[in-house]
């Protein structure tokens, strides 16, 4: 089983939100008006192991796709364009390469991608520990490493999750102090981290596997990929040479951003998916 929330106006124009990692379906904006006005039903999917969605142990991202193509039939949806960052970037691409009729547009905002060994060594440090045992195929590490983490945010939500990110760059650590950003992040995590860490711990070996699953070529849609320069959640070069290889995607870079800087974006960059989204209907 599988999650998802709706949010916005009932029977409104459709938009499918992938939250990071982790994230759940109640991974949504604490200011929702930019949602209503624009008559937007915003459905947020969760992936499997988080909230409460199903764990699917060694899933890579072909299952969710599919997942999301079964949610869409169930709410009556042919197209609609989809928004995803962080660890959703894979399952943004698995989803418009496995359903290419079932996106209108799609943009992915400070995505993860895979990693050479220089790439990683300049990630935040517990997100370099994370993906090392990932690629080890550490179970036992990652289960302490992400539990610890799981504690500390349990207990308090925005420090827990700020501590994790003590060296992240200064524009992500302004970022994470505004009080927007603060009220949006508690229900979502939390809920994500309810039934435990295997939901992390296979999305994190999935990330850190060859992505071979996902089929670039396959890719139709219109994809706009925003990162900033700064980003060391998801280093900018490892994002620059995945873009390289998908069809009909533009990169944007931001030179004073950091991993969340999308953040303080999203409306802008709301407008803009649904622009192009709009756009792609009229050309049918």
């Amino acid at each position: 089983m599988v999650a998802w929330s709706e949010t916005g106006v009932e029977g409104g124009r459709p938009l499918v939100r992938l939250p990071g990692t982790p994230g759940s379906r109640l991974s949504l904006r604490a200011d929702q008006a930019p949602w209503f006005e624009r008559r937007l039903r915003v459905i947020t999917v969760e992936r499997p192991g988080f909230g409460a969605s199903t764990r699917l142990p060694g899933r890579g991202f072909t299952e969710h796709a599919d997942d999301l193509a079964a949610i869409l039939d169930h709410l009556g949806i042919d197209r609609a364009p989809l928004f995803g960052g962080s660890g959703a970037a894979p399952h943004v691409l698995a989803f418009a390469a496995r359903h290419p009729d079932r996106v209108s547009a799609a943009t992915i905002v400070s995505g993860a991608a895979p990693m050479t060994e220089p790439e990683l060594a300049a990630e935040i440090g517990f997100n370099a520990a994370s993906d090392r045992l990932a690629r080890d195929r550490d179970v036992a590490g990652l289960r302490t490493l992400l539990g610890a983490a799981r504690e500390a945010i349990l207990a308090a939500p925005v420090d827990g999750f700020r501590r994790l990110l003590a060296d992240a760059p200064a524009t992500d650590q302004a970022i994470m102090k505004d009080a927007g950003w603060q009220a949006a992040l508690p229900d979502g995590l939390l809920e994500a981290l309810a039934p435990g860490v295997d939901g992390w711990i296979d999305e994190v070996i999935a990330i850190n596997g060859d992505w071979a699953d996902i089929e670039l070529d396959r890719i139709r849609t219109s994809i706009v990929w925003t990162h900033g320069e700064a980003d060391a959640n998801c280093p900018l070069p490892a994002a620059r040479r995945l873009v390289a290889r998908i069809p009909g995607c533009r990169l944007v870079v931001h030179a004073d951003g950091g991993h969340y800087t999308g953040s303080s974006r999203e409306v802008e960059l709301l407008d803009e998916l649904l622009e192009r989204a709009g756009a792609a209907a009229a050309a049918c």
